[in-house]
């Protein structure tokens, strides 16, 4: 078979070609090669002819054996790429660049060296009328790829809440559930992360300047960054002269101090504010990751209840009223006579909901630091992590994964709590009790007896508690907007009505009453408490106690007698080296003691 060039008719030919050739161009991704596994071929030299790779080598020269030998011959075999053997580019596709006059370059419309090493020679199988002038099959083109964005291809598909909020994929092998709804991604870099550059080497300033000296690894570990983003900095310090290294590690690290330059750069930081921690997380990923953890659209079920309440005994027709209260997600009244368990009740309502969330050690707004992580209100429940230089990490050091929480303030309770509280002396803030208390329970305990009063409290919260968002006042004069996401409960003795107005009852829609138990729920806590005093149950001392000194009296039941009691009881043997049991004149002694003034 002999070559012919392409002649001037066939110049419509060639355009066609061109015009498939840039249309399988665009149809793949990354610079993939026209057949799978198929190695990368660079782009034709203008120049240089000889002997080379056969993107080079035909190109450049303009020589084609028929036969398979010659330079054609010496190109790397490769898988058939499943083209027909008519005018169609082989190998990896490039931009054709047009013949000049004094270039013998093949154009376009020329006949390639087929797989098998012979123009226009033809596969077995494949279609007929690919030489030149002959019917031309379609151009074959790749399906087209999804293109997921960066973060989605690396984690998978976003997860959805109840309420249909989209959470991002979490850390390589993190699966999304009920209990753990979202987790925060280890920083790829300083940009994605949101990282104030200036505000983390202000940080690692501040460390060294406490710290005296220290190594590279256990900085990044103090400022809860990756390590490969703290190393610039480091390196960058070094080169300013503002650190200088002390002495190498054996892990390929240095201990690092501050130059007397760096220690005046580090006073003039520690002036300013006193934090050296974990690397704030900026304010509007502490705001979207209350939307992915978010108490309301989990809508939590009779069977999340029971087993919240499993160490209580609740009637039946509380917990029904109960059930939709919690579900809701907003706020409740709880009101009766003391010693109901409505304290207890509300320390258990945040188990009906999902175990563990995710908040920031801290929150730059603006170059002010505000402390979320109160080890003091917050239950830490780290996931476990391994430790040392094969430390994978996996997740964001700079947040932790606590219990749902539930903070409780009773007759404590000062309007300052409810604001942002800055140390003048450090400069670092404090954030309020609503804020701690996102994605969890707030509980005010015996409300209307707090040292503020009742008409502050509601003016303060009247529009949180509707809007769900709140404003706080930074030291600064900055004013930011965060959410007010939290089930409030209001705990207490007296009347709802007594102590506020409609336009604040109407704010809180579920006003639920914790009534007195019957009689057959306070024999049962007796024999519940029993087992949890170690007393042994003595059904007739307990119908002795009803018998004698509750229906006569017309005295009430209450939910908290009968631990009361049964403590009385034991207290009072143990004191006079008895054995401890229900007896008739141990529940007289007893109640002599408990109710004297009752």
């Amino acid at each position: 078979m002999s070559f012919t060039p392409p002649s001037a008719g066939n110049g419509a030919d060639a355009d066609r070609q061109l015009d498939a050739l840039i249309s399988r161009i665009q149809s793949l991704t990354g610079g993939e090669s026209a057949a799978p596994g198929a190695k990368q071929q660079p782009r034709p030299a203008q120049a240089a002819p000889g002997p080379g790779p056969l993107a080079t080598n035909q190109a450049a020269t303009g020589q084609i054996d028929p036969g398979g030998s010659g330079p054609a011959a010496t190109r790397p075999p490769g898988p058939p790429t499943g083209l027909s053997d008519g005018p169609q580019p082989a190998q990896r596709p490039t931009v054709p660049q047009r013949p000049a006059a004094q270039n013998p370059t093949p154009g376009v419309g020329e006949t390639p060296v087929t797989p098998h090493g012979t123009p226009g020679a033809q596969r077995p199988g494949a279609p007929q009328g690919g030489a030149p002038g002959g019917a031309k099959p379609p151009p074959r083109t790749r399906p087209q790829p999804a293109n997921p964005s960066a973060k989605e291809a690396a984690g998978g598909p976003k997860q959805s809440l109840g309420g249909g909020v989209d959470i991002p994929p979490g850390p390589l092998g993190f699966e999304p559930s009920r209990d753990e709804a979202w987790r925060p991604v280890e920083p790829e870099s300083m940009e994605k992360a949101g990282i104030n550059e200036s505000i983390l080497e202000a940080i690692m300033y501040r460390f060294l300047l406490t710290a005296g000296e220290c190594e590279g690894r256990k900085i990044a570990d103090q400022v809860k960054v990756p390590f490969r983003l703290v190393e610039p900095i480091l390196t960058r310090m070094k080169m300013e002269q503002n650190i200088a290294y002390k002495n190498a590690t054996a892990t390929n690290d240095y201990v690092y101090i501050l130059t007397e330059t760096g220690r005046q750069i580090a006073r003039n930081h520690a002036s300013d504010c006193t934090y050296f921690g974990a690397c704030p997380v900026r304010l509007e990923d502490y705001i979207k990751s209350v939307r992915y953890q978010t108490i309301e659209g989990q809508y939590p079920k009779k069977a999340d209840l029971v087993r919240a309440f499993s160490d209580l005994l609740i009637n039946p027709k509380m917990l029904n009223r109960l059930g939709p209260a919690i579900a809701s997600g907003r706020g409740m009244f709880l009101f009766g006579f003391p010693g109901n368990g409505k304290t207890s009740i509300a320390e258990r309502v945040t188990g009906a909901f999902g175990k563990y969330i995710w908040i920031p050690r801290s929150v730059d707004i603006d170059g002010d630091v505000l402390r979320v992580f109160d080890p003091m209100n917050h239950v830490l429940a780290m996931p476990e992590e391994n430790t040392g230089l094969l430390d994978i990490g996996g997740f964001d050091k700079r947040w932790v994964r606590i219990e749902r929480p539930t903070i409780i303030a009773g007759g404590e309770l000062t309007m300052e709590m409810l604001e942002v509280l800055c140390n003048s002396d450090t400069n670092i803030s404090e954030s309020p009790l609503q804020l701690k208390s996102n994605c969890g329970t707030l509980v005010i305990d015996d409300f209307g007896r707090q040292k503020m009063r009742v008409d502050e409290l509601l003016n303060r919260w009247i529009i949180p508690l509707e809007k769900r968002y709140d404003f706080l006042n930074m030291a600064s004069g900055k004013k930011i907007q965060v959410p007010f996401d939290q089930l409030v409960i209001f705990s207490t003795n007296l009347e709802p009505k007594d102590l506020v107005d409609d336009a604040f009852l109407r704010r809180i829609p579920y006003k639920i009453e914790v009534e007195n138990p019957p009689e057959q729920d306070f024999r049962k806590l007796f024999e519940i408490m029993c087992r949890i005093t170690k007393v042994p149950y003595n059904a007739d001392a307990i119908d002795y106690l009803i018998k004698t000194h509750y229906l006569p009296v017309g005295r009430p039941f209450r939910n908290c007698q009968p631990r009361d009691l049964l403590l009385q009881v034991r207290n009072f043997c143990l004191y006079n080296d008895l054995e401890v049991e229900l007896k008739n004149e141990y529940f007289d002694f007893a109640c002599d003691n408990y109710f004297s003034v009752m």
